[in-house]
């Protein structure tokens, strides 16, 4: 597949992680009487990643997060060539995503942006739970970790093919039923960066953390993984999730 549409499926892939995810928690999380709460937030993360798997991940691998592809590359899964043009379409996606979602948002009276929070991520005043910078650091790194992980796991040429799709988005749910009084859950720079910008200023700086934190966790994965448990030959398509070694 070409790289133009892999770019292309990885920005619309990448949309629909941030509306459906982001929207969760800025839509119907507190919506009175009927809201979804953290449960249905994680939910939702996890089935964004599920139902995208299964539409673009024959595509481009459906990686829909900068910290994916990093490990993936790292791990040797994608050509270190593809690695920026993945980058970029999955922060535009992100973007995208997030201003529609405003677009969304702002049609309720009386919404303020930077009152709701807008699903942004966080450390101390910015966090849910108040949590300190170290703690954020920390959980973000392992829970980006064994994200990537599961997905190497999932996608090794040994592993049951179908599935991964599956134990990858309820992996991610996982991760957001952990981390959401943490940090609101990044695991993924593009998901961070889309809201960041729509706040301004008060989530802009602390956005370092949630590139850094989870590009380190995907990069320890990445290496770990094929030493851990050496393939005779990397995963490749059609098994959702996989792409051809460079």
């Amino acid at each position: 597949m070409s790289i133009k549409h892999r770019f292309a499926a990885e920005m619309f892939g990448t949309f629909w992680l941030v509306l459906g995810g982001c929207g969760s928690a800025v839509l119907a999380a507190k919506f009175p009487g009927t809201g979804i709460g953290f449960a249905g937030v994680s939910l939702a993360f996890g089935l964004t990643v599920l139902t995208m798997a299964y539409a673009i991940g024959h595509i481009s691998g459906a990686h829909l997060n900068p910290a994916v592809s990093v490990g993936l590359t790292v791990a040797g899964r994608l050509p270190l060539r593809d690695l920026g043009p993945y980058i970029i379409a999955q922060v535009i996606g992100g973007i995208i995503g997030a201003i529609v979602l405003y677009v969304i948002a702002n049609g309720a009276p009386g919404y303020d942006v930077t009152a709701s929070g807008f699903a942004t991520n966080g450390y101390g005043a910015h966090s849910p739970g108040n949590y300190s910078l170290l703690a954020a650091l920390v959980c973000e790194v392992v829970m980006t970790f064994f994200f990537v992980f599961v997905i190497l796991g999932a996608t090794d040429g040994r592993a049951i093919s179908g599935f991964a799709p599956l134990s990858i988005g309820l992996c991610l749910t996982l991760i957001h039923l952990i981390s959401i009084p943490v940090t609101n859950t990044s695991v993924n720079p593009a998901r961070s960066t889309g809201p960041a910008l729509i706040v301004g200023w008060g989530a802009l700086s602390q956005l370092w953390l949630f590139w850094v934190a989870p590009l380190l966790g995907a990069s320890f994965a990445g290496f770990f993984y094929p030493k851990l448990f050496p393939e005779t030959h990397v995963a490749v398509a059609p098994g959702p999730l996989a792409i051809d070694a460079p």
